[in-house]
């Protein structure tokens, strides 16, 4: 199946360099060229403008996978739209905000095109461990997609679809925040190992026992573990916890509804705190996972 994916960051390079070594064929399109030559050496096709990645298909339906943050995908979502062959699809694989799927899916249609939202986690690690996909739009294009999605889940992730525009996100936004809460009291727990009334407790060790079938083994946990064996004090993490959005939607929009989320909603100030100056060993050892799981920025802000 011929694929642009565009927006070779962090998770977008490993979505295309998993469908090259699938046999693929995938456009590579990115602002700065540099992932776009690399990927090019893999097998995959370079593009350096829209217009070029759209001429690839030779006047036929496309299928774009748009991997970009949240504050450029309307701009760039209308780009896309006026260069695309009718009965395209676009898929928005980015985290962004659910209550604006209905708009653009609409934009999208009026153009002759069909939007998929498709939330993706798996971090760094999906290449090698596959990613998990949440799927919200028009089913017809989810089917067609398919294959794609398969290659992507392999060989211990998954797909879904979960219904119409705005799902996927919305899915994958709740997801986030129960990540926020699950990381937070891991973080906590771990501190109170450091800090509690028992002296010189090992807490790699700890982890490694907690990670051997206990209630709770996780890839959190994992992550945490890894962490403290390479630095049991953490030694060059500031303690500032960014926050991408996710958790913030979720909170507003249980607000609306009457839905009371107080450990989301703690662990969400926490991480506002942090950034005020707010910083323990708990923060540091956030910043530790999101590094680990994601490849964010150890000490900054995204």
């Amino acid at each position: 199946m011929k694929i642009i994916i565009a927006g070779l960051g962090r998770m977008g390079y490993q979505i295309a360099e998993k469908l090259v070594d699938a046999e693929h064929e995938v456009v590579g399109y990115n602002r700065h060229p540099e992932p776009v030559e690399s990927l090019a050496q893999k097998g995959g096709i370079p593009a350096h403008t829209r217009e070029e990645a759209v001429a690839a298909f030779d006047g036929e339906p496309a299928v774009v996978w748009l991997m970009i943050p949240a504050s450029v995908i309307d701009t760039e979502l209308d780009e896309w739209l006026k260069i695309l062959p009718q009965g395209s699809v676009v898929i928005d694989g980015g985290n962004s905000d659910y209550r604006g799927d209905a708009a653009r899916a609409a934009r999208a249609a009026a153009a002759g095109s069909t939007l998929l939202d498709i939330g993706t986690s798996g971090g760094v690690h999906g290449l090698k461990r596959g990613f998990c996909m949440m799927v919200g739009g028009d089913k017809a294009s989810y089917g067609r997609i398919v294959p794609v999605l398969d290659i992507l889940a392999a060989p211990s992730g998954a797909h879904d679809y979960f219904g119409t525009n705005g799902a996927g996100h919305y899915v994958k936004m709740v997801h986030n925040a129960i990540e926020y809460g699950m990381m937070q009291s891991l973080a906590e727990g771990y501190r109170m190992l450091r800090e509690g009334p028992i002296e010189g407790i090992d807490l790699a060790r700890a982890g490694d026992v907690w990670q051997q079938s206990s209630v709770i083994t996780s890839w959190l946990n994992e992550l945490c573990a890894e962490s403290l064996h390479e630095s049991s004090e953490l030694e060059g993490i500031e303690g500032v916890v960014a926050e991408s959005g996710e958790a913030r939607w979720t909170l507003e929009t249980a607000k609306d509804l009457g839905i009371a989320l107080p450990a989301i909603q703690a662990s969400f100030d926490v991480r506002l705190a942090s950034q005020q100056g707010e910083v323990d060993f708990s923060t540091k050892l956030l910043a530790a996972m999101r590094n680990k799981f994601g490849g964010h920025d150890i000490n900054g802000k995204q």
